[in-house]
């Protein structure tokens, strides 16, 4: 389709960015029921950003037909046989008085109806406010049938405002994550420093009782070794011999525990076979799942931070699928309705253990998804019906990403109770994401 410049004044302007189609006609009828079709009126208008009903009005006002646009099908007719170029004509005297500004001569306005009922052109590109002549027919119209205005400012400055907020909370996330790494590298230089504190603590537990000479000649060493630095042998030998020295004392506690328990008087009582909770690839004995939960819940009870908790959870031996789980139970265990906010309240305990398996190298956001579906599958009804809730909220707090939920969801057992409440919101995000790809 030909383009022209908009403006007669800017007809020569190679350069010039504003541009219209040019106008096309068709003669329609015979008699008196001859009529002129603008075949490309609503490009036209589109491109002027004025509803096509003004300019098919302005023709039969200036030409004194009658003139119709149909909004169902687009259509313009102006009664009689009119030229092209007659038309263009009017065209561009509707350009000058209602659409270019009369300041800068941009086709940048917005037409703006005044308290008084006057017509005002607002220009996009200076600011510049036109009053429109009043005297002129087409201003009755437009009166009675105003532009879509567009969005308000208060609309803007609110999303420009929600754009911020996001900003900030993504910027938190990202001081929060730092922090934890930097207070793990601490921990892991003071436990190193600390194991030689720890191995004469252990020896001193397990030594036989000391006479006062003892104890004196100890003091006296004691004060010796204060002019001392001691420093860590981090060898590859040095580390062997600190594992065997730990192996040795954790056998020595055992025994001890061992002898304790022959003393206690043996009762036979037949025990149930030991159940097993299985949860994505890893399987862990319910008696040590609920010692691990109980543990949890004892650093909560006493105001443990989340960096706190990740320190002393740390030296645990369980997995990382089998710490999230203990950690789902502890935090939210007899949770109802309400379970999503609740997760969304306490994420900086997921986030934190979540940075401990990523120093570990396992998969935080998969381990995270199974330890959701573990505890929605054995919560209330009123808890596992707002699984999707709570995916969703993580996936908002840039917890979870989209590509390892749809993979977390297709390894998945689909007629799985969670799975099924999950479903929606696959649906949702595939749908997202094939629309953004459209657009």
């Amino acid at each position: 389709m030909a383009l022209q410049n908009i403006g007669a004044s800017n007809r020569d302007d190679a350069f010039y960015r504003y541009k219209m189609p040019r106008m096309m006609t068709k003669i329609e009828g015979r008699g008196n029921g001859i009529k002129t079709n603008v075949v490309n009126m609503v490009e036209i208008a589109k491109a002027l950003g004025r509803p096509a009903a003004y300019t098919t009005k302005y023709f039969g006002c200036e030409l004194g037909a009658q003139s119709k646009f149909d909004e169902k099908t687009g259509t313009s007719l102006v009664n009689g046989s009119h030229d092209t170029s007659k038309l263009a004509g009017l065209l561009e005297n509707f350009i000058k008085k209602y659409v270019q500004c009369y300041g800068c001569g941009n086709p940048e306005t917005e037409i703006l109806i005044t308290k008084t009922q006057m017509l005002q052109l607002k220009c996009a590109a200076c600011g510049f406010i036109s009053d429109v002549d009043m005297r002129d027919k087409l201003t009755s119209f437009i009166l009675k049938n105003p532009p879509e205005q567009k969005k308000s400012s208060k609309d803007k400055k609110s999303m420009r405002r929600a754009e911020k907020e996001r900003l900030k909370e993504g910027e938190a996330a990202d001081e929060e994550m730092r922090k934890l790494k930097k207070e793990a590298a601490n921990k892991k230089k003071a436990a190193t420093t600390g194991t030689s504190k720890e191995k004469v603590s252990k020896k001193k537990d397990h030594s036989p009782p000391r006479s006062q000479s003892d104890e004196n000649e100890q003091a006296d060493s004691e004060e010796d070794d204060d002019d001392v630095q001691w420093q860590t042998d981090t060898s590859r030998e040095a580390a062997e011999k600190r594992m065997k020295e730990q192996l040795s004392a954790a056998t020595a506690d055992m025994v001890m525990l061992s002898t304790i328990e022959e003393k206690k008087p043996a009762v036979q009582v037949k025990k149930a076979p030991e159940a097993v909770h299985e949860n994505g690839n890893s399987k862990i004995p319910e008696n040590a799942h609920e010692k691990l939960v109980n543990e949890i819940k004892e650093l909560l009870s006493s105001g443990s931070s989340p960096t706190q908790l990740k320190t002393a959870l740390a030296s645990n031996s369980a997995t990382p699928q089998e710490k999230m789980d203990a950690l789902f139970s502890a935090l939210f265990g007899g949770a109802g309705k309400g379970f999503a906010k609740e997760v969304i309240k306490k994420k900086k305990y997921l986030l934190a253990l979540m940075m401990m398996q990523e120093e570990a190298g396992a998969p935080q956001q998969m381990v995270l998804l199974n330890g959701i579906e573990s505890f929605c599958t054995k919560a209330s009804t009123e808890a596992a019906k707002e699984v999707a809730l709570v995916i969703k909220g993580l996936y908002d707090e840039d917890l979870l990403e989209e590509d390892v939920i749809v993979e977390w969801y297709n390894k998945g057992i689909k007629s799985s109770p969670v799975l099924k409440n999950v479903t929606p919101f696959i649906e949702w995000l595939q749908n997202a994401e094939s629309e953004s790809e459209e657009e």
